[in-house]
């Protein structure tokens, strides 16, 4: 079964917030997203974020990334929040995974800024060849159960696509984290029951119990695990081992404190059944996104 990291973004962004680019320089400078040390004299510290960005622009060194972390395909997330996280075009997502296969192109629509939303996921799918939707509530100021959302989600679900959405918090200035409870998508995984809803984060830190509840309710409902330390996985959901076909992986690269590798090894260290961590890190993820291994 081939591991698949469904929650990966571009080291690319444009016109990124400031706080962005603080939160880059301080977290994610270094080989791989891991951070550096001891960056010396002043200005060092965004001359290597501005390396890190040039080298991981480039798609070939990001599959050769994949090598190093044993990741056999990744979904890179496009990004269009501006007031909070910058952006990473559609378009831009698209011609970067063009160059492999391996890579699994994840579209975004934000409501306030794009006419006809649905219309446009319909394009992006059906025109641009990418394989989910992911959404950022949290960084655009929208409830993901607001009506005006609901062509977009009816659109995901004619054409077979997985949504993913951002819950809980986030360390970005300018998230507001009312907009991050997973509660909201209840309404979402009753209205649409063909719809394959991610709750990304798990609703980290305050609504675990509620993501939980919703997988175990809704059998269109997963659990995306990127940004979560994999060896607290049990802690938050003490009752992962009953529902292990809903947990996916993901790292979140390349906003993360240690190599993707350590990550996908601590999950095959959780104490669970095998058949379960198979799940997390690759089998529930190849049926969602339609991945067809060679």
């Amino acid at each position: 079964m081939p591991i698949v990291d469904i929650h990966t973004h571009t080291a690319y962004t444009e016109a990124a917030p400031e706080t962005f680019v603080h939160y880059m320089v301080a977290n994610v400078v270094g080989h791989g997203g891991n951070p550096t040390e001891g960056l010396g004299q002043e200005g060092s510290a965004e001359r290597a974020l501005a390396s890190f960005v040039a080298e991981f622009s480039r798609p070939e060194r990001f599959v050769a990334h994949l090598d190093e972390q044993g990741i056999d395909y990744a979904c890179v997330l496009a990004e269009i929040a501006p007031v909070t996280s910058g952006i990473a075009t559609n378009g831009y997502v698209r011609d970067f995974c063009a160059h492999s296969p391996r890579l699994i192109p994840v579209c975004t629509v934000n409501p306030f800024l794009h006419h006809q939303p649905a219309r446009l996921l319909e394009r992006l799918v059906r025109e641009d060849g990418f394989r989910g939707l992911k959404l950022y509530p949290t960084y655009a100021y929208f409830y993901p159960n607001d009506r005006a959302l609901y062509p977009v989600y009816a659109a995901a679900e004619a054409l077979g696509i997985p949504v993913q959405v951002h819950t809980g918090s986030s360390v970005f200035q300018g998230s507001r984290l009312k907009y991050g409870d997973p509660l909201f998508l209840d309404d979402v995984a009753v209205d649409f029951p063909d719809l394959s809803i991610l709750i990304t984060h798990g609703g980290r830190p305050f609504w675990y119990d509620r993501a939980f509840a919703l997988c175990r309710l809704h059998r269109n409902v997963y659990i995306d695990v990127a940004g979560l330390p994999p060896r607290k996985l049990t802690t938050y959901f003490p009752e992962l081992p009953r529902l292990p076909g809903k947990f996916v992986f993901g790292s979140d690269w390349p906003g993360l404190p240690n190599p993707v590798r350590d990550n996908v090894a601590a999950i095959r260290e959780l104490p669970i059944a095998a058949g379960a961590i198979d799940a997390i890190l690759g089998e529930t993820a190849t049926r969602l996104y339609k991945i067809a291994p060679s």
